[in-house]
């Protein structure tokens, strides 16, 4: 039995299927008895979304980089005395997409008050995968100093170097 979609997984629905083109030659398929569609937020342009699904705080500081997660709270997450809330499997997508996909998730996690989560990159065909490389910038954006605290390799039985832990701030309250 589905469960029917929040408004916040309808939003970053919205952010997702936003991204999404079809492939050089390929046209649209068209449902027969479908309407053109109406303002919805699956239609919108993916930057009026992403600015209204994260938000920094005012008077956000720009980072360089995200720092890594404390010894001590790595070892918690990686000896699972800290639950991973969510996990997420980049595999097989673009860079645009799982950059997107990434930064939805992220929010949605946080939203839902999530302390950690696990990224799943991969490694590459020889250990140096683009997404492997690229993540690590991705959660380190000024538009997500208020989400991400730090960043980690995962442990081996988490996917070692192909994943990362990616530690949460609190969410602040009121």
């Amino acid at each position: 039995m589905k469960r029917p979609l929040k408004p916040d997984d309808v939003k970053i629905w919205g952010m997702v299927a936003a991204t999404v083109h079809p492939l050089p030659g390929r046209a649209v398929p068209k449902a027969e008895g479908e309407s053109p569609p109406g303002p919805t937020p699956a239609h919108l342009p993916p930057r009026k979304i992403e600015a209204a699904a994260i938000k920094p705080p005012a008077g956000a500081k720009p980072r360089k980089a995200v720092e890594g997660i404390e010894p001590r709270r790595h070892h918690r997450i990686a000896k699972a005395r800290e639950p991973i809330a969510a996990r997420l499997d980049l595999h097989g997508l673009t860079q645009d997409r799982a950059k997107a996909v990434l930064e939805g998730f992220l929010a949605r996690a946080w939203d839902e008050g999530a302390r950690a989560v696990l990224v799943i990159t991969g490694k590459g065909v020889q250990g140096d995968g683009i997404l492997k490389r690229r993540t690590p910038e991705w959660l380190g954006a000024p538009h997500l100093a208020h989400i991400v605290a730090g960043i980690s390799d995962a442990a081996r039985h988490h996917g070692g170097e192909g994943a990362l832990y990616v530690a949460l701030k609190r969410k602040a309250r009121g």
